[in-house]
């Protein structure tokens, strides 16, 4: 009996912290605005302008999630975080969802009990160097200085490809990127490792951009994506969702020039479920029914924001790559909203 009772009151605490968990969605409501984790400054990923505006990649998911949530992309407080601040900030509670350029592990999932609702962006590690030093692979920094962010994947990373060709470098730790472009330029190290796509931000805000390389090597898999608390699924399916409903509309031909027409009723199932022409798919998730189309509308579809933020025709220069749809030879790919 003493058992039994004991295993009962397990249950009905672990039954009052999931109640107390999933309380997200009420926060943000009541709160009547979105905690959003984003980086210190990245540009075109999360970066403020003179005005304090931000603006970037990762910034338009904090938008598409709040115009889903709150009807208003422009209900969103920014809070920076850096390498080793952001999962804390997240597990405080002092973001609702941190949308920071960071790479879903297996022990970040587990251990820290975050959960990744998917990626908005498939990356790798890479190593940025002077064009004077000579350098055209990552296979001749043996004894380099390099500089790397603390708290994230890299470090690991970094360790396991020199161990694993017989090199040896000497780490410079720094804690923000602008830090690393400061200590990177003023020559404290050899070269600057990083994901690819945050070397090429780095680099394009470098006075002199020619003068600096991206090495050919890409040492690991970065798949990054935004993240939040474990144990509150309702929200983690909203967030999950909202990022989805961007990807699925630009399979779908959905754009910020032509989503209102559409939303008058399409021969499209798919679209007229993803709009709410159809169904009643946000009350399941205890959103309106135009919560999709209020978060494409925020910043456009992902191939829009891709191309405004990151893309080929921006200082950063990035192709799709990966990051194109799956009928593109790409890995982007929503699950049915149905």
């Amino acid at each position: 009996m003493t058992k039994s009772v004991f295993f009962g009151t397990l249950t009905a605490v672990g039954l009052a912290a999931g109640i107390a968990s999933a309380a997200t969605l009420d926060d943000v409501k009541a709160r009547g605005e979105l905690n959003c984790g984003v980086n210190t400054g990245l540009v075109g990923f999360a970066a403020p302008d003179a005005n304090g505006n931000w603006s970037g990649f990762d910034v338009a998911v904090c938008k598409a999630v709040a115009a889903a949530v709150l009807g208003d992309p422009a209900k969103v407080k920014y809070v920076p975080t850096t390498g080793q601040t952001r999962f804390t900030a997240l597990s405080s509670g002092e973001i609702d969802v941190l949308s920071r350029n960071s790479t879903w592990t297996f022990s970040r999932d587990t251990d820290l009990k975050l959960d990744f609702v998917g990626v908005n962006y498939y990356d790798g590690q890479g190593f940025m160097v002077r064009k004077d030093l000579g350098v055209t692979s990552a296979k001749e920094l043996d004894g380099a200085t390099i500089c790397i962010q603390t708290g994230t994947t890299t470090e690991l990373n970094l360790a396991d490809y020199f161990k694993a060709n017989n090199m040896s470098y000497q780490p410079i730790a720094i804690d923000t990127n602008a830090e690393g472009e400061q200590q990177y330029l003023a020559g404290a190290c050899d070269a600057y490792t990083t994901d690819a796509s945050g070397l090429a931000a780095t680099r394009a805000a470098f006075a002199d951009p020619e003068n600096h390389i991206i090495l050919p090597e890409i040492i690991s898999k970065e798949p990054l994506g935004p993240a939040v608390r474990h144990g509150d699924s309702e929200w983690g399916d909203i967030v999950r969702w909202t990022l989805y409903a961007l990807i699925a509309a630009e399979e779908y031909g959905v754009t910020s020039a032509n989503i209102d027409e559409l939303s008058k009723g399409t021969d499209n199932p798919e679209i007229n479920r993803l709009l709410g022409v159809e169904g009643e798919l946000g009350a399941m998730i205890g959103l309106s029914n135009d919560w999709a189309k209020n978060a494409i509308k925020a910043s456009g579809n992902y191939g829009e924001i891709f191309a405004a933020t990151i893309g080929e025709s921006t200082p950063i220069g990035l192709a799709r790559g990966l990051n194109a749809q799956w009928t593109q030879g790409g890995l982007l790919y929503a699950p049915p909203f149905r």
